[in-house]
């Protein structure tokens, strides 16, 4: 007689083996089904509801939850780490860049525009950040997702390029980002209960809205930006989840936990609309929007798979996945 408590087919621990797994498994699917089929989910009702249109709500339900694991004792270790997060994944590239653009004007280096540069290179995939911390980080990482709140989209881009007078920059979108992790901290921190109820959250969530983000990404367009937007992809990884990287060894002083910071060195999803969003600010820059477009894909898919390898295999190489593990069980546990 089969055990009702074993798997037939071990999907979820096959999928939580892969590094990012939970995340990047789902993406590669949805981004097939984007690709080759991209009306299969139209059909509406609950099917387009979960597996096309779900992506925002449940993503904002995960920083919700993630805010409940924030105590008191813990967040200014958060406040910390974002600020460490930010500054090497966005403000200290966006000024290399800025200092790039002095010397090269808007039409970038070797066939790789500005705009691409900023779009690409400047803000985080928060989800990634989630997906890995869940299973390699303490509550401090999960809780910095904040970084890719604010970095995500157009708005370090613009703030760069503010001098040069691309449009107001969106306070308020990045506020409406933050209320559901601060009410998350205010519901965690008055009832316990709550927060022990909604700890399970990232594991059920993470699968679900991976999947629906990857229905937005056509692989052709990953396949036009051609061989600039991969080689970019290939080097945002290792040169901006480095600079993270040497805030939690130098500022954090995190050692052998330090090479999380690399889970940084992706490019949202949602960067892919910034080189539109540029453009339309600045008609200037409306001629290298599609071809930073299709590089900014490019970025995301290439990202999405190396941040989260490099990221797991230098934590295990340090022995430090172990360890956080046995902490975050020993925590969970007091």
């Amino acid at each position: 007689m089969a055990d009702p408590g074993r798997s037939t087919v071990p999907l979820f621990t096959t999928m939580s083996r892969i590094p990012g797994g939970l995340m990047l498994v789902p993406l590669v699917l949805g981004s097939l089904i984007g690709t080759f089929a991209p009306g299969a989910l139209d059909i509406g009702s609950f099917t387009t509801a979960l597996f096309k249109d779900s992506a925002l709500p449940l993503i904002a339900l995960l920083i919700f939850a993630t805010g409940t694991q924030v105590t008191m004792r813990t967040g200014g270790p958060v406040l910390a780490t974002t600020g460490v997060v930010l500054l090497g994944k966005s403000v200290i590239p966006g000024l290399l860049i800025v200092a790039l653009g002095a010397f090269v004007g808007p039409e970038g280096i070797l066939g790789v525009s500005i705009l691409a540069l900023f779009s690409a290179v400047t803000n985080s995939n928060g989800g990634l950040w989630l997906a890995v911390t869940g299973q390699y980080g303490r509550a401090r990482d999960r809780g910095a997702y904040i970084a890719g709140a604010v970095n995500d989209g157009p708005f370090f881009t613009l703030l760069f390029l503010g001098a040069s007078g691309l449009g107001q920059i969106p306070f308020l979108a990045m506020l409406a980002a933050l209320i559901p992790f601060i009410l998350g901290v205010v519901v965690g921190n008055i009832d316990a209960q709550w927060r022990e109820t909604l700890k399970p959250v990232p594991n059920i969530v993470i699968p679900f809205f991976a999947f629906a983000l990857g229905t937005g990404i056509d692989l052709s367009e990953v396949v036009s930006g051609g061989l600039t937007g991969i080689v970019l992809g290939v080097l945002i990884t290792p040169l901006t989840g480095g600079l993270v990287y040497l805030g939690y060894r130098f500022l954090l002083r995190r050692g052998n936990e330090s090479p999380i910071g690399f889970a940084a060195g992706t490019t949202s999803g949602n960067a892919v609309a910034t080189p539109a969003v540029v453009a339309a600010a600045d008609p200037s820059f409306q001629a290298y929007a599609a071809t930073a477009t299709s590089q900014v894909a490019a970025c995301v898919l290439v990202t999405a798979l190396l941040a989260p390898l490099m990221a797991s295999w230098l934590l295990k190489r340090n022995g430090a996945a172990a360890a956080i593990a046995q902490s975050e069980d020993a925590e969970a546990r007091a």
